[in-house]
């Protein structure tokens, strides 16, 4: 009879925040290589804007703390406890309000790519599961910080 799997956990401070810029930084927590997964939470200051993207697979968010909402959708607001589904394909610039007291912190899981486009729709980057588990073991080391606690599968 096989054995059934055991859960993982990791504590909410066992893996760091990376600080990516002055307005923005992640905590990476778990990463599958498989599937294309990779899920984080971000905190974001006030007046932050992400590069416009296309996602090539689902999304889901969850809203923590702050408020944030996609500059093509600006009525549509996401505050604390808000759930948020974006599905393969959907478009978007995601931005924190200017007028914001404190950080807006967002929990996502993320299937697929992040294809970064310029104003023409160009695509200028791609963030997908493997890059960002490099890009936050870099930003880890380059801070002296410990990265080592994410969840890998697929390694």
């Amino acid at each position: 009879m096989m054995q059934p799997k055991a859960a993982e956990h990791i504590g909410i401070n066992d893996t760091p925040f990376v600080t990516v810029s002055d307005k923005a930084a992640l905590q990476l927590l778990q990463v599958d290589l498989t599937q294309g997964l990779w899920v984080l939470r971000a905190r974001f200051q006030p007046g932050y804007e992400i590069e416009t993207h296309r996602h090539t697979g689902a999304v889901f968010a969850v809203t923590e703390k702050g408020r944030w909402f996609y500059r093509e959708y600006p009525d549509v607001v996401n505050s604390p406890g808000s759930y948020l589904f974006e599905p393969a394909g959907s478009v978007h610039t995601l931005t924190t309000p200017k007028d914001q007291v404190g950080e807006t912190v967002v929990w996502f899981a993320i299937y697929g790519a992040n294809l970064n486009l310029d104003d023409k729709g160009n695509i200028t980057g791609v963030l997908d599961a493997p890059t960002i588990l490099g890009v936050y073991r870099a930003l880890c080391e380059a801070q002296r910080l410990d990265g080592s606690k994410v969840i890998v599968h697929g390694e």
